[in-house]
């Protein structure tokens, strides 16, 4: 499944609109990650419990994503975006969020084609 940040993929068509999908989840770290990460804090510099943790929620988020548009007959999500924010003290909700969408790749020959749409095996011979 392509996922891109944009609102078109150059060298592929959109043929349907879905609509909105979205992946979310709500994570706290663990005790001994607070604690590790408090430590460190004094000594500035990178928190690595925390970069892991956002890093791990954004890939869960995202693959959520994914299914959801996946199960709705997409191939691609465009205008895709990530959202967060706090909830009290010790929670963050990550969200991921975009338009499901159903593309096809402009084969070789054809106006708006690209190198990766006419390298992409669903590309159809020119007609």
């Amino acid at each position: 499944m392509l996922i891109v940040t944009g609102n078109d993929i150059p060298g592929y068509r959109i043929q349907a609109v879905l609509g909105e999908v979205m992946g979310m989840t709500v994570r706290s770290a663990n005790f001994g990650a607070n604690l590790v990460a408090g430590f460190r804090a004094i000594g500035g510099g990178e928190v690595n419990e925390y970069t892991q943790l956002m890093y791990d929620s954004r890939q869960q988020v995202m693959q959520r994503m994914a299914d959801q548009a996946q199960s709705r007959g997409a191939n691609a999500v465009l205008a895709f975006r990530f959202d967060s924010g706090s909830i009290g003290q010790s929670f963050t909700e990550i969200c991921a969020y975009g338009t499901a969408v159903v593309i096809q790749p402009i084969a070789a020959g054809q106006d708006g084609a690209t190198q990766q749409s006419v390298q992409d095996p669903a590309a159809t011979p020119a007609q």
